[in-house]
């Protein structure tokens, strides 16, 4: 089975897009307008990029009148924001800021979170999330009428007590319970792992010979 998928219409590419890149990374982003109301909306066309500089990039689509959501029209006009990470004790709350609001209501209030002030911009963070970066916009770019994507630095990270040993920088996977978003209504934790080897070229090449050589 193949699909050409410029021959696809958006609603059609974004289900095959979002039912087999999976799971994705879930971006709970906070902002604030000039009056000091609070945003906050989740988007899973997210990742990081680099780590020199420290680069992410989100997907926003815009509605369908083609006018930018808030969390867009938000770092547009103020150039800052904080990518709040999700894990199932947030789920429920990023689930109520997913809901098409009016601009003037504060979602940290409907979802019951606290906002807590950033080191470097101005927009706060979520205090219940378990690890927050905050961004600064490097660059907007409309792809089309119905997509932008934001590229922005990541200038500090929080992250809560005992999720990473300060002296190694390892995370205890175990206290991370993180949601990654499926498609449709589904989400998934991230709980069974499994670990492969990275090899260096001389060492496979002998591994892969005496496995020839046994058989």
């Amino acid at each position: 089975m193949e699909f050409d998928l410029a021959k696809l219409n958006n609603k059609d590419r974004y289900k095959l897009l979002t039912s087999t890149i999976i799971p994705r990374p879930i971006a709970l982003i906070s902002t604030v307008d000039e009056d000091g109301v609070l945003n906050a909306a989740p988007y899973s066309f997210f990742n990081a990029f680099s780590e020199d500089p420290p680069v992410c990039v989100i997907g926003i689509q815009r509605r369908p009148d083609l006018r930018p959501k808030d969390t867009a029209r938000l770092i547009r006009d103020g150039g800052e924001f904080v990518v709040n990470m999700v894990d199932m004790s947030i789920a429920e709350g990023m689930n109520i800021t997913a809901i098409d609001f009016d601009p003037e209501i504060d979602e940290f209030d409907l979802a019951g979170f606290t906002p807590v002030a950033s080191t470097k911009i101005k927009p706060p963070r979520i205090g219940e999330a378990p690890v927050a970066f905050e961004c600064r916009r490097t660059v907007t770019l409309q792809l089309s009428a119905e997509r932008d994507l934001v590229v922005a630095e990541m200038l500090h990270m929080h992250v809560r007590d005992g999720l990473i040993d300060p002296e190694t920088l390892y995370l205890d996977r175990e206290k991370y319970d993180v949601v990654g978003r499926l498609y449709a209504d589904l989400y998934a934790p991230l709980r069974d792992v499994f670990s492969l080897q990275r090899w260096e070229p001389d060492a496979w090449l002998a591994a892969h010979r005496k496995d020839q050589d046994d058989r």
